[in-house]
């Protein structure tokens, strides 16, 4: 398919397409101008129809379509499956999938030597430009705490964004004052202590979609950077974007690149 300015658009697939961020997906890439939905696919849906595409059954079958770039939002086990065929068949892959940690990043970044893997934690634009804030306030406080809130269908905590937030914050400072708790009354009441013991505190409540607060303070005063998506749609920009933008070899982790930071 041509764009309106005269470019072929690239073929896209989505995988786990039956989920509710996959349809969503699915919308919003048969909408972009200079995507063209292709192929779908989800086990649990074999033969429905989302955007205008027959669901087929897996990765193998969106791969044998013929797909420039194919976006996951399965979850991490069947990821960890999907990948590998991505990579050797040379299909670039965006990946919405949470639960995957270094050592799957080091595997796909030797896996895919003909294409490129984005691993995306958070694809709410305003999200990465809060862990930027975040990251860039680091130095300049001595004590910080991670607060994500969470729709209650989320099975892993803390979210990846929260996990991704501290390890910035800790590459940008790693000298934070030690927690001055001795006694907690209720196990588990101080949260989690993640890299250079900056606490993640972890909320899964109905009615919430994806929120995410940092409070920052040191004498005197505190910093208190917060970014909410109260809807799915939020994280549609950010799924174009990498849609469209995935390119080269190895396996990258975030939008910053896309955005420019």
């Amino acid at each position: 398919m041509d764009t309106p300015d005269g470019t072929v658009a690239r073929r896209v697939g989505v995988l786990g397409a039956a989920g509710r961020m996959g349809r969503t997906t699915c919308d919003a890439v048969a909408a972009a101008p200079d995507l063209d939905l292709v192929a779908v696919a989800d086990p649990t849906a074999v033969g429905d129809e989302v955007a205008g595409c027959t669901v087929l059954d897996g990765v193998e079958a969106v791969v044998a379509v013929g797909v420039d770039v194919v976006v996951d939002f399965t979850v991490a086990d069947a990821a960890r499956a999907n990948l590998p065929v991505l990579a050797a068949a040379g299909v670039h892959a965006v990946v919405g999938t949470s639960g995957l940690g270094d050592d799957d990043r080091a595997a796909l970044d030797a896996a895919f030597t003909s294409s490129a893997c984005l691993i995306v934690p958070n694809f709410a634009l305003g999200a990465v430009l809060m862990q930027r804030f975040a990251e860039m306030a680091a130095p300049w406080f001595d004590t910080a705490e991670v607060i994500e809130l969470h729709h209650d269908a989320k099975v892993d905590a803390p979210s990846g964004t929260a996990l991704a937030t501290a390890e910035r914050m800790a590459a940008a400072s790693p000298d934070w004052a030690e927690d001055p708790t001795e006694r907690e009354v209720v196990p588990g009441a101080r949260g989690g202590a993640g890299p250079a013991g900056i606490r993640l505190h972890a909320v899964r409540m109905r009615g919430m979609v994806a929120h995410q607060e940092i409070v920052l303070g040191t004498t005197g005063q505190t910093l208190t950077i917060r970014h909410d998506s109260i809807d799915r749609d939020s994280f549609m920009p950010g799924v174009v974007l990498a849609a469209r933008g995935v390119d080269g070899t190895g396996c990258a982790v975030g939008l910053d690149a896309l955005l420019g930071l």
